[in-house]
């Protein structure tokens, strides 16, 4: 019963940030921890499915999103049909993240499986905690065919679990800095300029272009800021040392990154905005920034201004030293074989056929990339001529292309189970700074808050 209560709660503050980041509702996502744990917590049941009866070329699974994961689904399951002509994907449609976890909770902490799908998909940030905490809700892909090396390291550490693979990726959560190529030429730059430049020659630049054209170069949804963790996984760096310890006090690129942000808040050239619909409809297309970095999921709301048509041009994060361009990955999900799958082996083909990579990979992300906006990590998928094609809005750039060769270098960081505790203690962290309190005080005021946090889990 324990863990039962913990995953919701964990479900419940954390909602807002991963359905931001990974296809759900931007108005969930600037809701609160509160309203998420009502949403959780509603007698109302969430659709479920009836795996007892499936034919034996039928699977189901638990998603979200009609308008970004399920047309990939959709894309799998036809692309599987050149294996097996009457397969079928039952695709059970939840109203977001929080109600497959808590599918995955209850059956778990009745030790009844028979509620749930042969297939979930599960937000990359949570599955290790859900695994560690339900050990036998899951089933390992590993003899599934699936060649790892054709997917981005970064993104199938989240399902390597104990040295087994459990999870085949679906979206690519690569971050990206998108700038307004018309803005930096204005001020004589270039988009070849913010290519691996430092952060200091960053600010610099940012300052220029505030003072000349009023634009800030670069926003961040403060009551969810991801900045930190993607310019630290950039440097190669985590706030972790291990699954609950904390690295922050001595950690002088986290104390660097820190004095960047609060820097850029009070020179005005970083909007920290206070919700998730304040940054994507304010600073965003409310075409306050000339610069944009988050996951790459960022995208469609950047093409929501259609008079910048032709005016932006993505390219790598900048880094601490410069001299280098910098790679990170925000948000993300996979797809994961339940214990009652009574069908384990076509559960694995059909996820290495489509997703992980196999003959149907190109079929599939091809049409998950124009149906739904979803990138894939598969490498080999990200060489088809459709993901080579330029993009209009971005003048023409490959840009889908450059995000998978991007995502293949994103650097695997330690991650835990505490991210967005630690999340938000950073984020107070950087306002108590940018108003002028002692960053060393701060960094060891919130290392010492997340640890009393951590022990009071494992009690």
């Amino acid at each position: 019963m324990k863990k039962k209560v913990l995953s919701i709660l964990m479900t419940a503050a954390m909602t807002a940030a991963l359905l931001a980041g990974c296809g759900g509702s931007a108005e969930v996502a600037g809701g609160s921890a509160p309203a998420a744990a009502e949403a959780a917590g509603t007698e109302e049941a969430a659709p479920s499915a009836d795996v007892s009866s499936e034919g034996e070329h039928e699977l189901s699974v638990y998603a979200w999103d009609a308008n970004f994961n399920i047309p990939a689904l959709e894309a799998a399951a036809e692309a599987y049909k050149a294996v097996d002509p009457d397969f079928t994907l039952n695709i059970v449609t939840q109203s977001g993240s929080q109600d497959v976890e808590q599918a995955v909770t209850l059956a778990a902490s009745a030790g009844d499986y028979s509620s749930l799908p042969d297939i979930v998909l599960f937000q990359d940030h949570y599955i290790q905690r859900f695994v560690a905490d339900y050990p036998d809700v899951w089933v390992d892909i590993d003899d599934a065919g699936i060649d790892w090396s054709n997917l981005g390291a970064e993104k199938i550490s989240y399902s390597t679990i104990g040295g087994k693979h459990y999870g085949a990726p679906v979206d690519n959560g690569t971050a990206i800095f998108a700038y307004r190529t018309d803005v930096l030429e204005e001020c004589g730059y270039t988009i070849d300029d913010m290519t691996g430049i430092s952060w200091e020659k960053w600010l610099e630049i940012a300052k220029e272009i505030k003072e000349k054209t009023g634009y800030a170069l670069l926003s961040m949804d403060h009551s969810g800021d991801d900045l930190p963790y993607m310019m630290l996984q950039a440097e190669g760096i985590s706030q972790w040392t291990d699954n609950t310890t904390p690295n922050l006090v001595g950690n002088d690129a986290f104390r660097d990154v820190i004095e960047i942000v609060a820097t850029g808040a009070n020179d005005g050239t970083i909007i920290l905005a206070n919700s998730w619909s304040e940054y994507t409809d304010q600073t965003i297309m409310g075409d306050q920034v000339a610069g944009v970095m988050n996951g790459n999921w960022i995208i469609p709301t950047i093409e929501q201004v259609a008079d910048n048509s032709g005016k932006w041009a993505l390219t790598s994060l900048p880094t601490l030293a410069g001299g280098k361009e910098g790679y990170a990955s925000n948000g993300g999900s996979s797809l994961y074989v339940t214990a009652n799958c009574s069908k384990p082996e076509l559960a694995k083909d059909f996820l290495a056929y489509t997703f992980g990579g196999g003959d149907g990979a190109i079929e599939t992300y091809d049409a998950a990339l124009k149906n739904g906006g979803v990138i894939t990590t598969c490498i080999s998928a990200g060489k088809s001529d459709v993901y080579q094609e330029g993009v209009d809005y971005f003048n023409g750039q490959a840009i889908y292309s450059d995000i998978v060769e991007m995502g293949s270098h994103v650097p695997v960081v330690q991650q835990s189970d505490f991210h967005y505790s630690l999340r938000t203690l950073v984020n107070t962290l950087i306002t108590n700074v940018q108003n002028g309190a002692n960053i060393d005080d701060e960094i060891a005021a919130a290392q010492e808050q997340i640890e009393f946090e951590i022990a009071g889990s494992q009690n």
